[in-house]
């Protein structure tokens, strides 16, 4: 069993090296400029994010002017 767990520990850190980190590895960079792809990544799916809820949003409001217009209608 200990050994299975070893394998895939290790199988797991050779696809971790494999892995294209939104990072600069460059040790001399510090601070933010290290990590500017990974905040310019951040922001643009927080953009994405707030401008879909906003377009759901509006959907969502139409709609429900549409409905209640159309079964407004059919009460009186």
């Amino acid at each position: 069993m200990f050994a299975k767990v070893s394998r895939f520990i290790g199988e797991v850190k050779g696809e971790l090296r494999k892995a294209n980190w939104p990072w600069e590895s460059d040790p001399k960079i510090k601070g933010f400029k290290k990590y500017r792809e990974l905040v310019d990544s951040t922001v643009v799916v927080l953009i994405a994010t707030i401008l879909l809820a906003g377009f759901v949003a509006l959907w969502d409001i139409i709609h429900t002017n549409v409905i209640f217009f159309l079964t407004s209608l059919g009460s009186k």
